[in-house]
């Protein structure tokens, strides 16, 4: 993860965990989980300076669901099948490219 980050070495690096992102079957294929991740992607980087956390990380419950998260841009670790992460430099820039217009 820390190459990824383009960090210096450390043992352990600051994140933001993700737990229990879900929506009910009723609102299944309706685009609520999508809006739910971009909500709490949108409060990740709002406190990523005040609690020091450079990247977002989850846990996928199943295969579905780390499909979901890979296409969002999450990163798998590489020691980890379920566990995914995504920079707070990438978040930064995803929504600054939506604050422009998508440009």
């Amino acid at each position: 993860m820390v190459k990824q980050l383009n960090l210096p070495r450390y043992d352990r690096i600051g994140s933001t965990l993700l737990g229990r992102l879900a929506r009910d079957l009723t609102y299944k294929g309706r685009g609520v989980g999508e809006l739910l991740l971009v909500d709490a992607l949108r409060r990740a980087l709002e406190m990523s300076s005040e609690i020091a956390s450079a990247a977002v990380v989850v846990d996928a419950k199943d295969d579905n669901a780390h499909k979901f998260y890979q296409d969002f841009g999450f990163i798998p670790f590489p020691d980890s099948k379920k566990r995914l992460f995504l920079p707070m430099l990438t978040i930064e820039k995803l929504f600054s490219q939506s604050a422009q217009g998508g440009k």
